[in-house]
């Protein structure tokens, strides 16, 4: 008789959306966001969203999240899980980031351009080989001159 195994592997699609993609695991998913995101913001709930965005036509490459969320203020998340190295893993992110940022241009007469954060968070089962390795790495738009945040409203953090 086979032993079964009875722990999940949080590491694995399957585990990872299973602890954290679930209604009744929200708590996790939101403890753990607010631990990433420190003092930036606290979140209270999160509703999950549909993790498939198809591009504008059929010609274009579509996004398959391993998560996506909403928080109370409207902000997005994608949280992503990679265990085998992507040459191009930091492209993709800015890639999946559009679509949500895409979402909120509303069609009609007048739009202000207030756009609500959007958050990529990668958990890499790897480093990136052109640089040093570290646990946390936060990517932003900033000023190159004076180095100030120029765009608060994209922030990815791969892990």
């Amino acid at each position: 008789m086979a032993i079964r195994e009875k722990y999940i592997n949080p590491f694995r699609d399957f585990g990872f959306k299973k602890l954290f993609g679930s209604e009744y695991n929200k708590d996790l998913l939101i403890d753990f966001l607010n631990q990433v995101l420190g003092d930036r913001e606290q979140i209270k709930d999160l509703i999950y969203l549909n993790t498939e965005k198809l591009g504008k036509t059929q010609i274009d490459r579509k996004a398959i999240f391993d998560l996506y969320c909403e928080n109370e203020h409207g902000d997005k998340f994608i949280i992503e899980l990679q265990n085998v190295p992507q040459q191009y893993f930091k492209d993709r992110s800015i890639f999946y980031a559009t679509f949500p940022i895409q979402e909120q241009a509303q069609k009609g007469h007048q739009w202000e351009y207030n756009l609500k954060a959007v958050y990529t968070v990668s958990i890499l089962n790897f480093s990136f080989a052109d640089t040093k390795e570290r646990f946390l790495r936060e990517i932003g738009l900033i000023d190159k001159e004076t180095g100030e945040v120029a765009l608060r409203q994209i922030d990815v953090c791969l892990h």
